[in-house]
């Protein structure tokens, strides 16, 4: 088996490697364990082939959409720089579509806890005239998940979920805002296919689980 071809140059011919690293003779095998053995390497085979083959399509996807949309920028004698941005791409019949889209990893550093501090500052004087739900609200932003992390989306829509002039408040979300570190991004291809006549788009999917 290719998958095995690595370890199969020093198993010696007629002896398999059990699971404990152990070279065991094939006739000592119950065939049904040797069956087993030979179809969940078969079915691996088959898989990394089908990983290799994504790999390259997603490869060639992405290049391709990115010499796209630099041919399409040149009937504007304009010069597109990098690969951030999401681009949607939709066929001339409408029933398809491709999406490109970039999505960046945030953190924050250590002025996200002198904005928690200020943020504190508010709301003991705050929820002693009574806006626990806004107390509440605020610090599930600050709750962890299962990681550890700090669950970046919600700390973020503090600065959009209220209106405060409170200075203390304000200066929380500049600290906030200052304290977004962009540390990489991950990218993503989606395709899509229109269903029927109306106007809604299904993925087509790529995953095993959702064929």
């Amino acid at each position: 088996m290719n998958t095995e071809a690595t370890d199969a140059q020093q198993i010696p011919e007629g002896f398999r490697m059990d699971a404990k690293g152990r070279l065991v003779p094939e006739e000592q095998i119950k065939e049904i364990d040797q069956i087993r053995d030979e179809l969940v390497l078969s079915i691996i085979d088959r898989a990394c082939e089908l990983r290799d083959q994504l790999r390259d399509f997603k490869s060639d996807v992405f290049s391709e959409i990115e010499a796209f949309v630099q041919t399409s920028a040149q009937e504007y004698d304009v010069q597109i720089g990098g690969k951030k941005g999401n681009i949607q791409l939709v066929s001339f019949c409408g029933k398809y579509k491709v999406v490109r889209a970039i999505q960046e990893r945030i953190t924050f550093d250590e002025r996200l806890q002198a904005a928690k501090a200020l943020i504190d500052e508010c709301l003991r004087e705050w929820t002693a005239d009574a806006r626990p739900e806004l107390a509440a609200i605020v610090q599930d932003a600050f709750r962890v998940d299962q990681a550890g992390n700090i669950r970046t989306g919600e700390v973020l829509s503090l600065r959009r979920r209220f209106d405060i002039n409170d200075k203390r408040w304000l200066k929380a979300m500049d600290a906030i805002s200052d304290a977004v570190q962009v540390t990489g991004s991950k990218s993503y291809i989606r395709i899509y296919e229109r269903v029927g006549s109306t106007d809604q788009y299904r993925p087509i999917s790529l995953d095993i689980a959702g064929v």
